[in-house]
């Protein structure tokens, strides 16, 4: 009999599996997909030699999350690559802000805005392992850092309300911060994206948003070769249809949506539990468009080129348009653009004097339009020449995004919308979001506090509960990573 079988190899699936697997139990993990990392995997979509990041391309929490501070991820074989600025954020007429990971740098081209954002940020620097303490947890108790944790809610009430021009007296600086607050695919004023906003911004001035050398892949790898000296096992290629094809296993965790576990469980599951994942809400939807290019981006502004990852999408007012018009089910005539271009740091995603070039877009959920010229349009915007240099792109619309990770339900690549209620409860209103009703089935992925990203808490959290639950293992699963990762050295 196995112990604990995961349906999914996502970096929650596979979090969940190496702490497991870390408890001294056997572990065995199932991928529908002929490869594993579900959103953190690194393909050749364009050209050959050209290794394009999926979904996730850079990770503010690979040095962040508690679950990869305690793993260690430099420790088995990862190159986090930092570059000089986390994020950027071009504005017309070749200017730009920047988020240098020195605050300091930033607040300093920021100009009159400058001692506003040091303001706004700077408490916050000082005591980053705090703000990621609130942000990584479930909720549910007392935060470990309360004065932090106050400083946090403060400023996310000032951005989430009327008060968010306040602070400011010209156009950059809110630029700025609403480029990264969109990362919730939401109103960069609500609540849910100020609070993404504040976290990842902390990062960028922090610890930087790090490129892993050769992909996200190499994340993914990391975590599977150590699974794999724990003696764990990965089936990719191998779809669950139900629960009952697990056979014996004591416990299982699904790195699935709330839907894949109603399907999975069928009328194993209670009418009422199966009624509240139902309402469940999916959010609004990416369309990614992956670029092979024959030099580096042309940007205007010229402090660009040395950011990780950029923001296109004008102003604080054009991204609230742009935004809105998504929510309403429109695409946006200008959409707001995420790209990273992981060559600033990374030689090896290209051959020599060529590059990749990452974006998507935001799109309203269920999406099947390929809008790769609206994308090229705003690219072109800020980098006057773009076009010119396009060897070969690869277009995933949001309806085909499930195709790669079943997750992505309509193209919500946060596995579930970025609203208050599902911050509070999500999947569904229950005290412990990580149970179900069924004896041993645990859900661990993204629709699962502490919500979307690649940090593994999920992951690791609910394998905390089933260690605790189901095993009797009172151990500090935290303590029981570094034990591993020390007896690996």
């Amino acid at each position: 009999m196995t112990d604990v079988a995961v349906v999914g190899s996502g970096p929650n699936g596979l979090a969940a599996a190496v702490t497991l697997a870390a408890a001294g139990l056997s572990v065995e993990v199932f991928e529908a997909q002929p490869t594993a990392g579900g959103g953190c995997r690194t393909l050749e979509l364009t050209l050959p030699g050209h290794r394009h990041d999926i979904c996730a391309g850079a990770h503010p929490m690979a040095v962040a999350s508690p679950f990869f501070r305690a793993f260690d991820l430099p420790a088995h074989g990862v190159e986090l690559l930092r570059p000089e600025a986390s994020y950027a954020h071009p504005l017309d007429g070749g200017r730009a802000g920047v988020a240098w990971r020195d605050l300091e740098r930033t607040a300093a081209g920021l100009g009159t805005d400058g001692k506003a954002w040091r303001s706004l940020f700077g408490p916050l620097v000082r005591q980053w392992e705090g703000v990621v303490g609130l942000a990584m947890s479930d909720l549910r108790g007392l935060p470990p850092d309360l004065p932090t944790a106050v400083r946090f809610g403060v400023r996310m009430l000032e951005q989430g309300s009327p008060l968010w021009n306040a602070r400011f007296a010209a156009d950059v600086a809110p630029a700025l911060f609403s480029g990264v607050a969109a990362h919730a695919i939401t109103s960069p004023r609500a609540v849910p994206a100020v609070g993404a906003a504040l976290l990842l911004g902390t990062l960028a001035h922090a610890e930087g948003w790090v490129i892993p050398r050769g992909g996200s892949q190499a994340i993914v790898d990391a975590l599977i070769a150590e699974l794999e000296r724990l003696g764990g096992r990965v089936h990719t290629g191998h779809r669950v249809d139900t629960l009952a094809e697990l056979g014996r296993t004591r416990v299982v965790l699904l790195d699935t949506s709330p839907a894949e576990l109603v399907r999975l469980a069928g009328e194993r599951l209670p009418a009422g539990y199966a009624r509240q994942l139902g309402r469940f809400t999916y959010g609004n939807a990416a369309c990614k468009v992956d670029f092979a290019l024959s030099g580096p981006v042309p940007w205007a502004a010229a402090e660009c080129a040395r950011a990780g990852t950029l923001h296109l999408a004008g102003s604080r007012a054009e991204i609230m348009a742009a935004e809105g018009a998504v929510a309403s089910g429109r695409h946006a005539e200008r959409p707001y653009v995420l790209t990273i271009q992981q060559g600033v740091v990374d030689d090896t995603r290209a051959p020599a004097g060529r590059h990749t070039f990452y974006t998507y877009a935001h799109v309203p959920h269920g999406s099947d339009r390929d809008i790769t010229e609206q994308v090229i349009a705003q690219v072109e915007r800020f980098a006057p020449g773009f076009r010119d240099l396009i060897l070969a792109n690869h277009t995933s619309t949001a309806v085909e995004l499930p195709l790669h990770n079943a997750n992505y339900i309509g193209g919500d690549i946060s596995a579930g919308a970025m609203t208050i209620p599902q911050m509070l409860a999500r999947p569904a209103p229950r005290w412990n979001p990580y149970a179900t009703p069924l004896p041993g089935v645990y859900l661990c992925s993204s629709s699962t506090p502490p919500g979307g990203g690649v940090h593994g808490m999920c992951g690791l959290t609910a394998a905390g509960h089933a260690l605790r639950r189901e095993f009797g293992i009172t151990a500090d699963p935290l303590e029981m990573l570094r034990v591993a990762t020390r007896a690996r050295r």
